[in-house]
């Protein structure tokens, strides 16, 4: 596994524990008690472990000989920047009609939830450029290096 394999796997990891604490910080903001509290400490703490133990694992080459990025790696990044490029418009339409139909033509929607839906569509972008990667590799595996 390249480099650029192990990275869309770390990403598509942590994208996906983010999501899942924006869920809960969310769910938490509209529901009172010590419950919800510790659930998002245990994410956030479950997020810092994750992030801090595969620094060491995504720095470290498998062998001198190795090659750190060639010709097919550039290829793959650029596909993977393209769909993740088209997939900012999609999401950034999508985002800009369905809260029309959510509250209405002259209905309003709290400014609060406007970095949320930024963020949200951050890691959507994130999730993207890691499967687009992935799926150019193969998932990953000895037949593709």
């Amino acid at each position: 596994m390249n480099k650029a394999q192990k990275g869309a796997w770390f990403t598509l990891g942590l994208a996906i524990l983010l999501l899942v604490f924006g869920i809960i910080i969310f769910t938490a903001m509209f529901t009172s008690g010590a419950t919800a509290t510790r659930l998002a400490l245990f994410w956030f703490l479950l997020i810092l472990t994750y992030m801090s133990v595969p620094i060491f694992l995504l720095r470290r080459r498998q062998s001198r000989s190795e090659i750190v990025v060639d010709e097919r790696d550039n290829c793959i990044r650029k596909n993977a920047v393209l769909a993740s490029f088209i997939s900012v418009w999609v999401l950034l339409f999508i985002t800009s009609i369905i809260p029309s139909y959510i509250v209405g033509q002259y209905g309003s929607i709290p400014v609060i939830l406007l970095p949320i839906i930024n963020f949200g569509i951050f890691l959507i972008i994130l999730l993207v450029y890691s499967v687009a990667i992935l799926v150019q590799y193969g998932w990953g595996g000895r037949k593709n290096e």
